[in-house]
């Protein structure tokens, strides 16, 4: 359904590895196994169905297929897939959710970032009317 570029994807986790540690990329990965710890890249990322992460994820795209534990930040696109797990919160650009896709966490849609607080000054003074500098 959903068309994210995998052409430059240069490493793989088959499907009967377990990796342990952190993944850092300049270009995409596909998991087919199951990978313990976080994942960063400027490439794709694709977790097949059965492929599990137990980490945070950053990327430029994902296809998740499989399972996600942890929080995942995707620059573009995200896409759950039908029969797929997500628990985490998830940051992006561009998001689809198919049928049969589970999700427990946060959307946050980039350029929406929740804003900090800022003093009750705004461009015209103080709200409550009074000087924002000494006469």
């Amino acid at each position: 359904m959903a068309k994210i570029n995998f052409q430059n994807m240069n490493s793989m986790v088959g499907q009967d590895a377990v990796f342990n540690g952190n993944i850092k990329l300049e270009e995409g990965i596909i998991v087919y196994g199951t990978v313990f710890g976080n994942i960063e890249t400027k490439g794709a990322v694709r977790v097949s169905k059965t492929g599990k992460i137990r980490g945070d994820v950053m990327c430029s795209d994902i296809h998740i297929g499989g399972t996600v534990e942890g929080n995942v930040v995707a620059e573009n696109r995200a896409v759950l897939g039908e029969g797929s797990h997500l628990d985490g919160d998830l940051t992006y650009k561009t998001l689809i959710i198919e049928e049969g896709a589970q999700f427990q966490g946060q959307c946050i849609i980039l350029g929406n970032e929740p804003v900090t607080e800022q003093s009750d000054i705004n461009e015209d003074g103080p709200e409550d009317g009074s000087s924002s500098y000494n006469e």
